[in-house]
This record gives structure tokens, C-alpha cells and sequence, in this order.
């Protein structure tokens, strides 16, 4: 059985599908993004936004999150809790754009558990730039 994307361009879900980890929800996703690629630009909204470009993902994902900060001052928990997936579908789609795997963020995050954020954050800004 096949799924469209619904109207942030997140594949349907069966009703009675196992409830997977957060982990794999969000793999899950990416996989689905990675593979919109090379979905028909005009039955797919994630294949849209990959075409248009990086800048454009970018945009929208900026879009979503003041959506997302919006709703968290002044609207319900339901409100908050679907802009939030909005902003994480876009963020996977701006990864997708510029060639980021989402495990290359996961191992990121594997490395920073148990560090301090203060910690981590000072090692961050006294580390030498990148080449």
C-alpha cells in the first residue's frame, strides 16, 4: 500500500502501525525525504521544497519555527505539539538540502550526552575553526 505526504509533506502513517522510537520516527523521515528526491515534483511537496533549494528549505524551516514560537507563547499544547513536528520535518528537509545525514546529527548529539551544555558549549567556542 502506498502513502501520500499530507500537507507538510510527511508520508501517512496506517492507523494500527506499531508506535516506533522517537530515534526512528525521525529516521524514518529522513529516509522518506531522501526518498522524495526522486518522487514527481508535482505529487510530492518535500520534492518541491529539495528542488527550489537549500536557501529556499531554509526559509521555510525559519517560517516554521516562528510558527512554533508563536504557538508556544499563546496557543494550546495540541498547537505547540504540531508546529514542533512541522519545524522537525523541515529541519530534516534543510539536512536533506545540503547533503546532512540525520545520523550524522544523532552521532553529534551521542557524543554531546552526558557533557554539561555549559561544558560542551565552552569547548565549542574555544575549539580552533574547521578547515
Amino acid at each position: 500500500m502506498t502513502h501520500s505526504d499530507d500537507s507538510a509533506g510527511n508520508p501517512a502513517r496506517p492507523a494500527d502501525a506499531e508506535s516506533p522510537s522517537q530515534t526512528d520516527v525521525l529516521s524514518a523521515l529522513a529516509a522518506t525525504i531522501a526518498a522524495r528526491r526522486a518522487a514527481p515534483a508535482d505529487a510530492s511537496y518535500t520534492r518541491k521544497l529539495l528542488d527550489a533549494g537549500a536557501e529556499k528549505c531554509a526559509r521555510k524551516f525559519a517560517e516554521e519555527a516562528i510558527e512554533l514560537v508563536i504557538a508556544a507563547t499563546c496557543q494550546s499544547k495540541e498547537q505547540v505539539s504540531a508546529e514542533a513536528a512541522d519545524v522537525l520535518y523541515h529541519m530534516l528537509v534543510v539536512l536533506e538540502s545540503r547533503g546532512v545525514a540525520w545520523q550524522d546529527v544523532v552521532s553529534t548529539l551521542q557524543t554531546r550526552s552526558g557533557t554539561s551544555g555549559l561544558a560542551e558549549k565552552a569547548a565549542r567556542l574555544n575549539a580552533p575553526p574547521n578547515a
